[in-house]
């Protein structure tokens, strides 16, 4: 197959094998490590990170794990999901869609938190739009697909088809989150509003024009958590507390 590096991040390598259209992850050693201590940290990782994208992915839309490389226990191989990066495509929008994507998003983070999950780095460059005509074009896969489900949009089929299709109809997109490198499980209620807070710096850093309105519309489908009260209130003083670190 052949492979193009689209990404090299702080704790891993992307790789996209044009082929078979999969996606590559590959956590790659530090040298400022002990080998011993390098190799179970990357291992710990990436089998953690496996298992939070295939809880995630019967919740929200998320890339579902196509299968794990039992040579490789520092990879994670991944569908190709065709769209763009929300931090690139936000703004081109009128602000009324915007505040509709912001929405969903709420509520997909909700979705998150009710079941414990905390992605750890929340912000626009780790969501995916998929827009009206990628929509279509997922649609439109038959049964023939390989039924591994190794296709470019095997990921879209669970969100845009099937149950999920008069829901996606209705919203004329879907927002994938991806990179769960840095999350985990977590009941704790403190933890669920730093990852509002990180959304809530990156939208003022990234989408600073009407960064307010579109996290207003962020709380606003956040309201679905059960916990919405709780998470709120806490959230308010993690907001607090970094406003006082920034005066000092």
């Amino acid at each position: 197959m052949i492979g193009k590096k689209i990404q090299i991040g702080a704790e891993a390598e992307i790789i996209l094998y044009e082929r078979k259209n999969w996606i590559f992850k590959d956590r790659k050693p530090k040298s400022y490590r002990l080998n011993e201590l390098d190799e179970k940290i990357r291992k710990l990782r990436t089998r953690s990170e496996i298992k939070l994208l295939e809880k995630a992915s019967k919740i929200i839309p998320v890339p579902k794990p196509i299968f794990t490389d039992s040579h490789d226990q520092f990879r994670i191989i991944l569908p190709l999901i065709e769209g763009s990066k929300l931090s690139e495509s936000l703004d081109d929008f009128p602000l009324k869609k915007q505040k509709e994507i912001c929405q969903k998003i709420g509520e997909n983070i909700a979705k998150l938190h009710d079941s414990d999950i905390i992605h750890g780095d929340l912000t626009t460059s780790n969501m995916i739009y998929v827009g009206d005509s990628k929509m279509l074009k997922s649609l439109s896969i038959n049964n023939n697909s390989d039924k591994k489900g190794f296709g470019i949009n095997s990921s879209l089929l669970g969100w845009v088809g099937g149950n999920n299709r008069a829901s996606a109809s209705k919203n004329s997109f879907v927002v994938f989150l991806i990179d769960f490198g840095l999350g985990f499980i977590s009941r704790k209620i403190e933890d669920k509003a730093v990852d509002l807070h990180l959304l809530r710096e990156a939208l003022e850093s990234k989408h600073f024009k009407c960064w307010k309105e579109l996290f207003d519309s962020v709380i606003s489908g956040y309201k679905l958590s059960k916990d919405f009260n709780k998470i709120f209130l806490q959230f308010e003083k993690v907001e607090r507390r970094g406003r006082y670190k920034e005066q000092y």
